[in-house]
């Protein structure tokens, strides 16, 4: 491992056009459940699955318990940024890294001080009203109890992408070409079985594709460095 942790140090310090590509993992570390680990979300009980739950339609059909869910299990604001998300920070600030394209909706790549950040699944932090589209953070979502109105009286809905609906073209866009572009694309924190996201790494074209994560992937055997292991940790030592 630690000759490995070396190599990727040494790419790191050689390359000027990295992009990360980042999933759950990433977040965990900082407290956040993902959904598919032994303690994730898809392993716990609720009187629907996670995943139906997390839905278009059952947020419009049973909206009430879509909030309950969304208020225990995915408004964790009191997350703070890992050694990864800072290492990440670092390097945009140092001109290496020039995007992150995450699937995670904690902001907390934000809040570690990064720019370029491009959010697959959207963002916590954003909240539109569904009659008149005014924006309303997380803190009052968290704060209202039931079902958050807006002051119009509509019905406000979290900026995150639910199962059945598709991702923004915009950000795939962006995404795509900061991918394309990259002279070294880190992944990280992600089991890659999320799509369409996971199929955007395909659109890699460089000679230095890095895998870092605790289990192994299906992209593994094309990467040309992979680490086993928890993603702050590793990162912490570069």
């Amino acid at each position: 491992m630690q000759d490995s942790i070396e190599t990727l140090k040494q790419w790191v310090n050689s390359s000027n056009n990295i992009v990360f590509f980042g999933g759950a993992g990433v977040s965990t570390e900082s407290g956040i459940p993902d959904f598919r680990s032994v303690d994730g979300l898809y392993h716990q009980h609720y009187a629907y699955p996670p995943e139906t739950i997390l839905s278009h339609t059952f947020f419009e059909r049973h909206t009430a318990e879509f909030y309950e869910f969304y208020h225990d299990k995915m408004l964790t604001l009191d997350a703070k940024p890992n050694a990864a998300h800072k290492k990440l920070a670092e390097w945009e600030h140092a001109g290496k890294l020039r995007a992150i394209v995450t699937q995670n909706i904690d902001g907390l790549h934000q809040a570690a001080g990064s720019k370029t950040v491009y959010e697959l699944h959207g963002s916590v932090h954003r909240n539109y009203c569904t009659r008149c589209h005014k924006f309303y953070d997380a803190a009052y979502i968290k704060q209202a109890h039931g079902i958050p109105l807006c002051a119009c009286g509509g019905l406000i809905k979290p900026d995150v992408v639910l199962y059945e609906e598709g991702l923004d073209e915009n950000t795939i866009a962006h995404s795509i070409e900061a991918i394309r572009s990259a002279d070294m694309l880190i992944i990280g924190g992600t089991s890659l079985v999320v799509y369409p996201a996971a199929g955007l790494i395909n659109y890699y074209r460089g000679s230095k594709l890095v895998l870092v994560n605790k289990q192994e992937t299906s992209a593994d055997s094309r990467a040309d460095l992979v680490l086993h292991g928890a993603i702050g940790e590793i990162f912490s030592q570069l």
